[in-house]
């Protein structure tokens, strides 16, 4: 195992495929010298031990130059009780932005725990004190990161993201391009400048 200059991680070995058959030419693109690249993004540390950070084909380009993997920002965002999803924005974009779609349950929960009255998603996603506690989960999400890959601004979404609306695969995974068209209006406004 290894990790390439560009941060994918690279295997070799009896266990690895020799190739696809018949298909020399597809072959030679998942190879370098050998090696296997599997498109997932990672580190191995002081120990040995494999840390899988994304996937190459998510990776963000920032206007600046700088590359995010933002599946280890999700996940960390995804933690907090309010969010059920989120996706990172910030492609050929100044800085790093987050849609955010809103947990019922988790808001029902966190609004008894801060002794609130119950909002409707739909007045929670404006709520003054629900986007404190969201820019302290950002917070916290961009701990262990740069500035540069670090999220700057969020916009909470209407409604949740589900199989049945189609912004969500059968195994639950967000369809990245299609949230990024849909909400491509919401994206927008997170880079305009509001001085």
């Amino acid at each position: 195992m290894r990790i390439a200059d560009d941060g994918e991680i690279q295997l070799k070995g009896g266990h690895v495929f020799r190739g696809y058959r018949n298909q020399p030419g597809l072959t030679a693109e998942v190879f370098d010298h050998g090696w296997f690249r599997t498109g997932d993004l990672g580190t191995i540390d002081d120990e040995g031990y494999l840390k899988i950070v994304g996937r190459k084909k998510e990776i963000i380009v920032t206007a600046g130059g700088k590359n995010v993997a933002p599946a280890g920002l999700e996940d960390r965002l995804r933690t907090n009780v309010l969010v059920s999803q989120c996706v990172v924005v910030g492609d050929q974009r100044p800085f790093i932005g987050v849609l955010i779609t809103l947990d019922e349950e988790g808001l029902g929960h966190w609004l008894a725990v801060q002794g609130k009255s119950s909002i409707s998603v739909e007045q929670a996603a404006t709520d003054a004190d629900v986007l404190d506690e969201l820019y302290r989960a950002v917070a916290e999400a961009n701990a262990p990161v740069s500035r540069a890959e670090s999220i700057r601004k969020l916009v909470v979404l209407p409604g949740d993201f589900s199989e049945d609306n189609g912004f969500l695969t059968p195994s639950l995974k967000v369809k990245r391009k299609v949230v990024l068209e849909a909400f491509a209006e919401q994206i927008d406004e997170l880079y305009t400048d509001t001085r």
